[in-house]
């Protein structure tokens, strides 16, 4: 599932790929895709147009044009990537882009369709926005800690709510827990001051160097490499590693890393 550090990526792309250049020509092969915009307007409103500087919050790409401006989003399943007109166009390509020089093309690619693309201005930016907590890259250790604070419920839901803090996902906010040492299920309000210091230090850590690859790495040395082993074990202190349901999601944690809150 993409998150924070793919969309990174994803902006990265856009920017070598597209910025400055005009769109030639869109191509919609699935329109189940597009919300609230329709083919024809899409391809009005925006052909004869120039990307701009695109910008990224939390899991979302803002993609401005010299007109109207593009908001993605990528579910679980998208991408953005960057093709020659002349390589096959995949199944899972929905909405092709023919850029004005080189007959490149920015295709957004999505298997499962579970979100899209948006077409507006400043306004549909803004309320799509405005529903965001603070960019999980960039919000400080007193604005993470006040936002987290008075929260009801386990940490990892707290954390995963895209409201309290934009960006984090599932392989995410395991990993963070898991280098902070701190139970996924454990409760926001039992949670010390250190704790919390602990959970955003080692956040801007694991998006930092996520960020550099474009993804959550699947290094040894993370909890995300040895998460999906058939006998997965910690990477720290070498116990088997637990599989659990939190917050409705499957989470993976080490029973001495990371006691659990009746045991802590």
């Amino acid at each position: 599932m993409p998150e924070l550090p793919d969309v990174e990526g994803f902006r990265e792309t856009l920017v070598s790929c597209a910025r400055g250049r005009r769109i030639e020509r869109i191509d919609v092969a699935d329109a189940g895709v597009l919300h609230g915009v329709t083919p024809g307007r899409l391809k009005r409103d925006l052909e004869g147009h120039r990307f701009t500087e695109p910008e990224r919050h939390g899991k979302w790409l803002v993609a401005p044009t010299d007109g109207p401006t593009l908001l993605l989003h990528f579910g679980m399943t998208g991408q953005l990537v960057c093709c020659s007109a002349s390589e096959p166009v995949d199944p899972h390509d929905r909405v092709v882009f023919t850029l004005d020089r080189d007959d490149d093309q920015l295709r957004y690619r999505d298997q499962r369709k579970l979100q899209g693309i948006w077409l507006g201005g400043d306004e549909t930016v803004e309320r799509v926005l405005d529903e965001q907590g603070p960019d999980a890259l960039t919000v400080d250790r007193a604005e993470f800690g006040a936002r987290i604070s008075g929260r009801r419920g386990s940490i990892k839901p707290a954390l995963m709510e895209q409201s309290v803090i934009a960006g984090l996902g599932n392989l995410l906010v395991d990993e963070i827990l898991w280098r902070a040492r701190v139970h996924p299920s454990r409760p926001v309000r039992d949670l010390t001051g250190e704790e919390v210091r602990s959970i955003h230090t080692e956040m801007r850590r694991v998006l930092r160097a996520s960020v550099k690859v474009g993804r959550v790495p699947p290094r040894p040395s993370w909890l995300t490499g040895r998460r999906d082993d058939p006998d997965a074990t910690c990477p720290r202190c070498g116990t088997a590693l637990r599989h659990s349901r939190v917050g409705g999601r499957r989470t993976v944690w080490c029973p001495r890393c990371q006691p659990p809150p009746d045991s802590a």
